[in-house]
């Protein structure tokens, strides 16, 4: 295979592609862009080493998009919606024992609100427990929203 194969380009894009269906995504709402982060081609700007590249472009319910390189295509990608008004749902990263402060567990918050003296159910323990202070970078806060790491 020549350097910058349009052929090998599409071999790894069909496997690539079968792989996203199978796990339950749309392959069409993913950019498939030829890279060499080796040497830099069609990372922030189209590369003359790949004319046979047109673009990539993708399709959502949130609608289209489309460009010629990678950093176009990362600009592209919606951030997930994560709501305030549904249930507080944290996964746990990982739960520490501090003397003198007790039982602290860590993770994100992905959907709903956590403050200070909120009643919170660990599952799938069923553990209840009443939440003493919300810190995030040893900040207290007042309540933590989604995208929050507490």
């Amino acid at each position: 295979e020549p350097p910058y194969s349009e052929t090998r380009f599409e071999e790894i894009k069909k496997e690539v592609s079968s792989y996203i269906k199978k796990i339950g995504y749309n392959p069409a709402a993913v950019a498939f862009v030829p890279i060499s982060g080796w040497n830099g081609d069609n990372m922030l700007e189209v590369s003359e080493k790949m004319p046979w590249f047109k673009g990539w472009a993708v399709e959502r319910k949130e609608g289209k998009a489309d460009g010629k390189c990678l950093i176009e295509a990362l600009d592209a990608i919606l951030p997930p919606s994560r709501p305030t008004d549904k249930a507080l749902r944290l996964p746990l990263q990982d739960v520490y024992k501090i003397g003198g402060i007790g039982t602290v567990p860590v993770g994100r918050v992905e959907t709903g609100l956590l403050k200070p003296g909120m009643v919170v159910v660990f599952a799938p323990a069923n553990i209840t427990t009443e939440v003493k202070s919300v810190e995030m970078h040893h900040e207290a806060l007042t309540e933590a929203v989604p995208g929050d790491n507490v």
